[in-house]
């Protein structure tokens, strides 16, 4: 039963108290990666969890190993796969968690149990939950604390909306270890991060919400979310970064959001992820995002060839991109975009002219070089796949790399993205202009071409951005899988 609190913030939600003789059932989370931030998505359970009367610890593997004491006294162990890097992990995780928790219930939530919904009961994890996942975690729970363990594999997407309280983050390694934020005069600050939405109503077909929400959205209530950013102030957060899949999937509670937290915490800046169509179908809304602090804006533009954007119902252009990057410009906001730029429509001069529009926009410094070097992942479920004549082009769905493989008819186009992937791995700590003056000679050596000389070159002004790449369909790297 839900109560509300009258003692408490007004938004804020009252589940109720337990006893402290329930306290007899330890339930593990795990999260394998989540882009180098301090997960919502654990401390969000945890908070019902407790309330609920279990016994709960964290661990995340991006800072954390696998921790026999917290781990072989655990009645339920619960891993969070929020995209194909965490899945990755999670899965080359699951012998030494089954070695340290043998005798532990084994479920699996978040975007990628359910589009993995056939290898994940294969390897004998019987519990599968996408979408608003957090009450049937709960029921789980009670279940596997009643001794009435799950018989046969389950897979559910609940999207019905959920009364969250205030996360727990009190078992998640210290804000100060997770990723910073570098401005651009060199100065850093510790970043909390939360989500104020979860889904998204847009079906982008390359995108891996979409198959699992399907064009829907949910909002964290007001009070959660404000509450949570506090908690992340006092714990030393100077910076929120906004998880959403795309802050302007709700405007009015983004923007009611953000005025009651710049009233509250005027020093406190943000980033979040919003659309190439969002940005100016709501240009009107930069002015107060610039006001309430925004310092960048993350944006999926995938893409400057118009017939790929297409492909992927992107709905924005290559002109859309130079628009939106415009009117950020001009309301003193960066604009950071990601890229998708290796796909089976990827020609050689179509990279090449990636390349350039990025130096003609003076956008070098506000892009990663891993962004440079990404290959186009086909999870299951994907909406590419109801694209006509697209299955054609993939090969049978390979379980090591949870989707399906593909090769380019151009096998140079092939050889260019490993070379590529090989040297922002190599430079991803190098100056950006060095990174891609690289990649661009690589490039047009690829082509034929001389690589034109880029020493006069402008390749734009240093943006804020986070210490850790945005690159969420990466392969994981050795680094990660050493937590186990």
């Amino acid at each position: 039963m839900i109560v509300q609190n009258p003692n408490s913030d007004p938004f804020a939600i009252d589940w109720g108290a337990s006893s402290d003789a329930q306290l007899a059932c330890k339930v593990v989370l795990i999260n394998p990666y989540e882009l180098g931030r301090q997960s919502f998505n654990l401390a969000a359970p945890t908070a019902l969890l407790k309330t609920a009367g279990f016994d709960v610890a964290c661990l995340d593997l991006s800072l954390q190993k696998l921790d026999p004491a917290v781990l072989n006294d655990a009645a339920l162990v619960v891993l969070h796969l929020g995209m194909h890097t965490a899945t990755r992990i999670a899965i080359a995780a699951l012998p030494k968690i089954r070695e340290l928790a043998p005798h532990a219930e084994l479920a699996m939530v978040g975007l990628y149990a359910p589009v993995n919904a056939a290898l994940l009961h294969e390897l004998g994890v019987k519990t599968l939950i996408g979408g608003e996942y957090e009450p049937e975690l709960v029921a789980l729970a009670e279940r596997v604390r009643n001794g009435d363990l799950p018989s046969h594999n389950s897979t559910s997407v609940p999207l019905a909306k959920v009364e969250f309280i205030t996360p727990d983050r009190s078992g998640l390694p210290r804000l100060t270890r997770y990723a910073h934020l570098m401005l651009p005069d060199g100065g850093q600050k510790t970043v909390g991060f939360t989500e104020t939405t979860r889904g998204c109503k847009h079906l982008c077909r390359h995108c891996p919400v979409v198959p699992v929400y399907q064009g829907k959205f949910r909002p964290v209530q007001m009070g959660v979310v404000l509450a949570d950013i506090e908690q992340q102030v006092v714990a030393g957060a100077q910076h929120i970064s906004f998880g959403d899949p795309d802050f302007f999937n709700g405007p009015t509670h983004a923007l009611r959001i953000l005025e009651t937290m710049r009233a509250r915490f005027p020093n406190l800046s943000f980033d979040a992820t919003i659309k190439i169509q969002h940005l100016l179908e709501h240009a009107d809304l930069l002015p107060a995002l610039r006001d309430a602090g925004c310092l960048f804006i993350t944006s999926a533009v995938e893409a400057v060839d118009d017939a790929i954007l297409e492909h992927l119902d992107k709905h924005h252009t290559r002109a859309d991109f130079a628009r939106a990057l415009q009117l950020c410009r001009e309301h003193g906001i960066f604009l950071a975009p990601t890229f998708v730029p290796f796909t089976p429509w990827t020609t050689l001069d179509g990279y090449l002219d990636l390349l350039r529009e990025i130096l003609r926009l003076k956008l070098v410094q506000a892009v990663p070089p891993v962004q440079l070097a990404i290959r186009l992942l086909v999870p299951q479920g994907s909406y590419l796949l109801q694209l006509p004549g697209f299955a054609e082009r993939l090969q049978r769905f390979d379980p090591s790399l949870l989707g399906y493989p593909w090769q380019h008819a151009d096998e140079r186009v092939d050889a260019l993205q490993q070379q590529i992937m090989a040297t922002a791995m190599q430079l991803e700590t190098a100056p950006r202009d060095e990174a891609f003056n690289a990649i661009w000679q690589l490039a047009h050596a690829a082509v034929g071409l001389p690589a034109p000389s880029l020493a006069h070159a402008d390749f734009g002004e240093t943006i804020a951005r986070l210490s850790e790449p945005w690159y969420c369909c990466a392969e994981p790297t050795d680094q990660q899988l050493q937590s186990f």
